[in-house]
């Protein structure tokens, strides 16, 4: 098996196991508040980083901690917002909402920072509508709707993060700044589970979804993607991460946690096509902001 052939096939299991981690979180925070779970989580993620490589987490260059600390607390939004909206909703619909990041990255781009926006960009910023009224239509309540809104907002997170990625992460070790982007999510939700008392993982389910996402969905997926991004372009790599939407939906219906609606399916496949737009690799140079760290 070639290298190219091994890293396209790791990329689609980290992209399944985003996937699965959706679904396992969806049950895990019905019995551990949300703010307990991501703070856990995150905690084991950074020390585990710090484990595995000692020497290269903790040998700080200049503004390692303060840009870290800046793009951590924002990407500890993307996630507070994110699992806000996955108790609100179903976890496909948090998948393909999240994803939306893809698009939104290049408009805030045109927008604050006035870079030329492509024309398949503005097509599938439409097609992402079109899709989003697709699954909006079929909310079942208010609070369904609410849902939506956080996981919009998450989408919005993590594009600014992208962006504060691309402007302060340049030059610097990409796994001691993902390290430390990680301890600050830990130490931000930390603050909010503190507030109204620690409630510690109930039992060995929500543990396993704790290790699950805190070790697979970060720490291995972080470095599948780095090593991945040394062999393949950043668009393709992109690309390739996107099937997380699609792995969401199928684990979810696969387990009963949702059924297969028609809203889900022809709405999910809309904004599905619209992230594929977007980040189709084409004969230009890959854009930076490609190079979102995921966790």
């Amino acid at each position: 098996m070639t290298r190219i052939r091994f890293a396209v096939i790791a990329l689609l299991f980290v992209g399944f196991v985003w996937g699965a981690a959706f679904v396992l979180m969806k049950d895990a925070i019905e019995q551990q508040p949300y703010m307990d779970f991501l703070a856990t989580r995150f905690t084991v993620a950074a020390l585990a980083m710090i484990v595995l490589r000692p020497r290269i987490s903790l040998s700080f260059a200049k503004g390692d901690i303060g840009f870290g600390a800046l793009i951590g607390s924002v990407l500890a939004l993307g996630y507070i917002t994110q699992t806000i909206g996955l108790e609100a909703t179903t976890a496909a619909m948090s998948g393909f909402l999240t994803g939306l990041y893809v698009i939104l990255t290049p408009l805030l781009a045109w927008l604050v920072l006035k870079q030329k926006i492509s024309l398949k960009i503005a097509l599938g910023a439409i097609l992402a509508a079109v899709g989003l009224g697709i699954l909006s239509g079929a909310a079942e309540s208010v609070e369904f709707q609410i849902g939506q809104l956080w996981l919009i907002a998450c989408a919005v997170m993590y594009a600014v993060h992208i962006l504060l990625l691309g402007k302060y992460g340049q030059g610097r070790d990409s796994y001691r700044f993902a390290m430390l982007q990680i301890a600050s999510v830990a130490i931000v939700t930390w603050a909010f589970a503190l507030a109204d008392g620690y409630q510690a993982p109930p039992n060995a389910s929500v543990w396993f979804a704790i290790l699950f996402t805190a070790l697979l969905s970060t720490v291995f997926a972080f470095w599948v993607q780095t090593w991945a991004q040394t062999i393949l372009e950043a668009s393709r790599v992109a690309l390739l991460i996107t099937s997380e939407v699609v792995f969401t939906a199928i684990i979810a219906v696969w387990v009963g946690q949702e059924p297969a609606t028609t809203a889900m399916v022809i709405g999910g496949a809309v904004m599905l096509i619209a992230m594929l737009l977007v980040e189709w690799p084409t004969k230009s140079k890959a854009s930076r902001y490609q190079e979102r760290l995921e966790f």
